[in-house]
């Protein structure tokens, strides 16, 4: 029997994935404990990804302009067709900036209970809203639903002024972001994603955004997963714009987006058996066919690979000996959860390795490297 082997070091993890119809590499980051200075830090992270042999053409016959299948945690591209073809991503632009607003969520700079106000700026945008009026405010936690829920463009605007002073400031936030992650096809003009001369992305693009968000943002679940909620004591009602939420076995989100420039776009997410995917689906010419095309790209995920983990979150991976030092070990900590991308049914074809120093001479510093 032919074996899968991974060999695993403290700060990269190397997977072979012998199995697959093209290699699959991914790296990923531990934590190094250091008696010296009590703390941990983190070694660098990359993820590298290797598109199979079934992206090359749109061979699932998609109607739509642009479409990508990518797995969740690595990022590794399962299907592509047009990926990196300049689109109007329409309401899907508020990924970023429901990015954004989880980045200030989660650094303690903004919380759920803040109140925010609505200026007379946000109330005038048109498109999908709640109607906001200049003399209420809703929470963060309130805004957060109706721009996940209800794709609501004055609440989107809103807590754009919230965080960075006016709407212009976080659009340039936004494109700084795009750069970081490396969306070399994406000019955000606006952060609502009504259509702009230039305010353009790719499905590739979205992808990218839209894994950050699930993947250093979890509990943004909490609210792409709504159906149906209520605001202002139950006047105002929401109803989620994905109906794939309702109908699709494990989906966790993510936003919906059209216009009659943009057509039909949408990021799907779901989660099946530790398998996460996200289907993205631009310039479908109707909404029937960016939900039946984006539920296409999940099954072809789900029925054809399985995701097989090695560790978690903050798995110690070994305790290693301290020579001549002030303490007699160090621990080595998985920052992110580890696995590999299988072909269903290969799973058993898998052997582990750990290829680490039984000890290593002091002194020892946070963030070491171990080999």
């Amino acid at each position: 029997m032919r074996f899968l082997k991974l060999f695993t070091c403290i700060s990269l993890i190397l997977i072979f994935s012998l199995c697959f119809t093209m290699p699959c590499f991914a790296e990923a980051t531990a934590y190094v404990w250091s008696p010296l200075d009590n703390k941990t830090q983190e070694t660098s992270s990359q993820i590298s990804t290797e598109a199979n042999s079934n992206t090359g053409t749109n061979n699932l016959s998609l109607e739509c302009g642009s479409a990508i299948l990518i797995e969740q945690t690595t990022g590794q591209v399962l299907y592509e067709h047009n990926i990196h073809e300049q689109l109007r991503p329409a309401s899907v632009t508020k990924v970023m900036s429901i990015l954004l607003i989880m980045e200030a969520l989660d650094s303690g700079k903004i919380n759920l209970t803040d109140k925010v106000p609505c200026s007379e700026n946000a109330a005038a945008m048109g498109g999908s809203q709640i109607w906001l009026d200049p003399r209420e405010t809703l929470s963060v936690d309130e805004m957060l639903k109706a721009i996940c829920v209800n794709s609501a463009n004055d609440c989107v605007v809103a807590m754009s002024e919230f965080i960075a002073g006016s709407e212009e400031a976080f659009v340039q936030m936004m494109n700084d972001k795009a750069k970081e992650l490396g969306m070399n096809d994406t000019t955000f003009k606006n952060c609502h994603g009504l259509d702009e001369d230039g305010h353009v992305t790719s499905a590739y693009d979205i992808a990218l955004m839209s894994k950050e968000l699930l993947n250093n943002h979890p509990t943004v679940t909490k609210y792409t997963t709504i159906w149906t909620d209520s605001l202002r004591d139950g006047k105002s009602q929401l109803l989620n714009t994905n109906k794939l939420i309702r109908t699709y076995k494990g989906a966790t989100g993510l936003k919906t987006g059209s216009t009659s420039l943009a057509l039909y776009n949408l990021s799907a997410s779901a989660t099946r058996d530790d398998l996460s995917l996200i289907a993205v689906i631009m310039k479908a010419p109707s909404t029937r066919v960016r939900f039946a095309e984006a539920q296409k790209l999940l099954d072809f995920g789900f029925n054809t690979f399985s995701f097989k983990q090695f560790g978690k979150k903050e798995d110690t991976v070994k305790s290693i000996s301290i020579d001549k030092g002030i303490t007699s070990s160090v621990d080595a900590i998985l920052k992110d959860n580890c696995g590999t991308l299988i072909e269903k049914g290969k799973d058993k074809n898998i052997e582990q390795t750990l290829n680490l120093p039984e000890s290593i001479p002091a002194p020892v510093t946070a963030g070491q490297k171990l080999r």
